[in-house]
């Protein structure tokens, strides 16, 4: 597996692994646009692929401006291999090294995604409003 800087040429992949997952499905799909990727790519974030058999098998992005993970996607059939943890550990390491001291992101609860950041060591807070749970863990 080999985890890099997402750029503006890995949208369409990023956009094909958000559209194609079961779980946290985008309620309206036109609030995620590419310009707004393409922002948080190369403005508000940084961003980074997996690749698998030169295969981009997931995605996660990082905001800066609140210190959170804006996205954390892995494709279908690419699961249970760390493609995730590694993406995950990728977004947070730069969040911390940023100055970050607490990092958080929003699920849905029930989800996959729900136990798998339980495991990585997140601490489960309040729902929020859309009906999301948020998590969120501290520099050690």
């Amino acid at each position: 597996m080999l985890i890099r800087e997402a750029t503006s040429n890995d949208i369409p992949s990023i956009f094909d692994i958000r559209f194609s997952v079961i779980e946290n499905v985008l309620s309206d799909p036109k609030k995620v646009t590419v310009e707004i990727c393409n922002d948080f790519l190369n403005r508000r974030g940084k961003g980074w692929v997996a690749e698998v058999d030169e295969t981009v098998a997931g995605f996660s992005i990082a905001s800066l401006e609140d210190g959170s993970i804006w996205a954390l996607f892995v494709r279908p059939g690419f699961e249970g291999r760390g493609v995730g943890r590694e993406l995950l550990k990728k977004a947070m390491d730069w969040l911390f090294a940023a100055g970050a001291s607490e990092v958080h992101l929003t699920t849905e609860p029930g989800t996959r995604a729900d136990g798998f950041y339980l495991k990585q060591g997140w601490s489960r807070g309040e729902t929020t409003p859309e009906g999301e749970v948020r998590f969120s863990i501290r520099r050690t």
